[in-house]
């Protein structure tokens, strides 16, 4: 069963390599990014249904740079991001703009729960 194509983007392999599984478990196609620019070059050539997006990778707001980039262009604009982030409990979580200025659609704190994972990335594909 095909529920979606799924862009992870994180610089983590662990976390990459744990939420490809759980989500080829419940029927994803799942391909992944290390940083910002591998994203936007996959996402350029083939969008997905959703982009799971790190916020600090290349830098410390590289997924939000992703994300704004998405926003301004046509082809990505629709497609739906979950940030998943482990930057709020970092000494870089005064760099994290404010939910009003963030191109995301919702967003998970690190360490993720699987069946949240998969519920919230259901949800934003059906919306």
């Amino acid at each position: 069963m095909d529920t979606g194509n799924v862009l992870v983007v994180d610089d983590d392999p662990d976390f990459v390599e744990i939420t490809r599984t759980v989500l080829q478990a419940h029927g994803f196609q799942v391909s992944t990014a290390a940083g910002g620019r591998q994203a936007v070059e996959a996402m350029r050539r083939h969008p997905p249904d959703i982009v799971i997006l790190d916020i600090m990778m290349d830098g410390a707001t590289d997924g939000y740079q992703v994300s704004q980039m998405m926003h301004d262009e046509p082809q990505l604009a629709r497609v739906p991001v979950l940030m998943v982030t482990s930057i709020m409990d970092s000494p870089l979580a005064a760099q994290f703009p404010t939910n009003e200025y963030l191109p995301v659609d919702d967003y998970l704190r690190k360490p993720v729960d699987p069946g949240q994972l998969v519920e919230r990335v259901r949800r934003l594909i059906r919306r």
